[in-house]
């Protein structure tokens, strides 16, 4: 299997995860969608580099105007004037149609990072879950920030800077080519080719810099984001020291890197300007020598120097651009990286929605392992009947909970099948089977929002009431009803400031609310007091009843009255039975059961 850009180890910082012409590929189908407003832009791009190209021409006819000896017909103030107009009319026109490039082309852009980044998002909530256990999730943040800003840049930066350049340059040197000496295109061309080909040398040993920086800043990012994630934790052991260390650590890093990024641009600066410098020197030197001779005139003068400023200015900020192209480049080269990661999980092409006629559950001898020298299940078979409830016990590590995310369809089985109904889950669409399976898991992480809005999202667009009720169910209405914002209580990061039972309570109301017709019950009420669990139990049973249920428990206790209990060893089921035909065996359960009854007696005892 492909390593992912976000698996425990990643790649060397600086190696180049796609070239910059397949991040390109994948860019250009995004703009394509408005090729009609593309083309009026550019349109509009050659009409602003025109006007731009044409003001210095009429200067320089105004300039050989003006020196026109006095009483010469044309030097009345008909042709001074007219070229003054035609001078603000151009200067006008320059921005107008630069105006409208904008205009046209503000929604393409806009819309093309929109796209990427909503199927950036989708494509995540669409990767498997061996992908998000292995992200790193402050790195990838920041990665996809970078890329999205870096769409909007590679966008701006080539047809709006690269472009207009090109066009300008090219009408400057088609018409030094036919009205001057051949050496000011000589010089202006081979100036350009230089200036280009330095640039482009310089910056692209510059690149791996700017990879570089961006990978130590994920790292940086990500250790900064685990251990805010983590603040209790840090807070309990007093590391916040160790933690600060950390980081900072990162952070030395980066800046050396930053560093070593910021000398090679004072290079590039430099040989830069030195390529402009000398070039300009040596037109304004030919352009001076004409004029001595005659065979210029003043206006000529300020023409050539007009077309050199002109050409200044978007050369100077050429190497800027194409530097930032290319680090747009590199930020967008994670981003869509993340676009090829492969979707392990997928619907088949012809898959059908779920139809659930009693949902019965068989598990038909399923093998399964999370990495390949390591199997997890061995030739698991079992049937939980439909309307009937199937208990899942054993020791930690025994497999129990791998068996509720195969069936979420989480992963693949290697081998084997599971069936709702006589319907294999790979045969119908993963949207139809979620919905018609609910769970309450054992670590309950919330939403950074409101109680109600944590509760509804068993079932998106339900009303007040309907909450209320499902809160009612689960007992934690009145807990909810006595805060100071009731039902609009922010919850914290991850749920944070609600208990762990409050959490498994908004967790078993929000599964109520979505009405499924096949519950999983992970370990549900581990972080309950034996009073709220008796009565949390009492409710669970009743919510169970009728209904296709999973019951993954660590107190045997919990599921005594189950139809069926599964008792899983090292990924096989070892026994299996109700709870009295399982103590008659005298196996494994029956130890467990001694043990867990010692334990609870154990109190008891040591009182008396």
């Amino acid at each position: 299997m492909r390593r992912s850009a976000y698996s425990s180890e990643p790649p060397p910082p600086g190696r180049p995860g796609r070239s910059d012409l397949a991040t390109l590929k994948t860019l250009l189908p995004y703009l394509w969608v408005y090729k009609w407003r593309v083309g009026l832009a550019l349109l509009a791009l050659v009409g602003a580099k025109l006007a731009n190209v044409g003001v210095p021409i009429v200067m320089k006819h105004l300039v050989d105007a003006m020196t026109l000896k006095p009483g010469d017909p044309r030097a009345l103030l008909v042709l001074p004037v007219g070229l003054l107009v035609v001078y603000g009319i151009l200067r006008l026109s320059t921005t107008l149609f630069t105006e409208l490039r904008e205009f046209l082309f503000a929604r393409v852009t806009q819309r093309a990072v929109r796209t990427i980044a909503l199927q950036v998002f989708r494509h995540l909530h669409a990767l498997s879950l061996r992908f998000h256990l292995n992200r790193q999730t402050g790195g990838m943040t920041r990665d996809i920030e970078r890329g999205t800003r870096g769409v909007g840049s590679l966008i701006s930066y080539t047809l709006f800077n690269i472009l207009p350049t090109l066009v300008e340059i090219t009408l400057v040197l088609a018409y030094l080519v036919t009205h001057y000496d051949i050496w000011f295109s000589v010089i202006t061309f081979s100036a350009l080719v230089l200036y280009i080909v330095f640039t482009v040398t310089v910056t692209n040993w510059r690149t791996h810099f700017r990879r570089t920086m961006n990978d130590l800043d994920s790292k940086a990012n990500t250790k900064a984001i685990d251990s805010l994630l983590n603040y209790e934790t840090v807070k309990y052991f007093g590391n916040e020291e160790y933690e600060a260390k950390r980081y900072d650590e990162g952070l030395k890093h980066y800046e050396s890197a930053a560093v070593r990024s910021q000398t090679s641009l004072s290079l590039l600066n430099t040989g830069q300007s030195a390529i402009i410098a000398t070039a300009v020197t040596l037109i304004m030197w030919r352009a001076t020598v004409g004029v001595v001779d005659g065979t210029m005139t003043l206006g000529d003068l300020v023409l050539v120097n007009s077309f050199m400023i002109q050409l200044y200015i978007p050369l100077n900020f050429l190497g800027v651009i194409y530097r930032e192209i290319k680090q747009s480049l590199a930020d967008m080269e994670r981003l869509f990286s993340l676009l090829d990661e492969n979707r392990e999980v997928a619907d088949a092409p012809d898959a059908q929605p779920l139809v659930t006629q009693g949902a019965q559950v068989r598990f038909s001898h399923v093998e399964f392992s999370y990495e390949p020298k390591r199997q997890i299940l061995f030739d698991v078979d079992f049937t939980i009947a439909a309307g009937t409830t199937t208990a899942i016990v054993g020791h930690s590590g025994s497999g129990k909970s791998t068996l509720s995310r195969l069936l979420f369809r989480f992963y693949e089985v290697d081998s084997g099948a599971i069936t709702i109904d006589g319907q294999d889950l790979r045969a119908v669409t993963q949207d139809s089977l979620r919905h018609a399976i609910g769970i309450v898991p054992q670590d309950t992480v919330l939403f950074n929002d409101t109680i109600e809005y944590n509760i509804a999202y068993g079932k998106p667009g339900a009303t007040h009431d309907e909450i209320v009720a499902v809160a009612k169910a689960a007992s934690i209405h009145e807990f909810i009803d006595s805060l100071p914002d009731g039902y609009r209580t922010m919850v914290g990061e991850r749920g944070l400031k609600l208990s762990g039972g409050e959490k498994q309570r908004v967790a078993i109301a929000r599964t109520l609310l979505k009405n499924p017709a096949i519950l999983v019950f992970d370990e549900a009420t581990s972080a309950l007091d034996s009073k709220s669990e008796q009565a949390i139990q009492a409710q669970l049973k009743e919510i169970a009843r009728n209904r296709t249920t999973m019951v993954i428990a660590h107190r045997l206790s919990t599921v005594a009255d189950a139809h069926q209990i599964l008792v899983l060893d090292h990924g096989r089921i070892v026994e299996r039975g109700s709870h009295a035909a399982l103590l008659a065996a005298d196996g494994l359960y029956a130890q467990m059961w001694a043990r867990q009854q010692a334990r609870a007696n154990a109190p008891d005892e040591a009182a008396a």
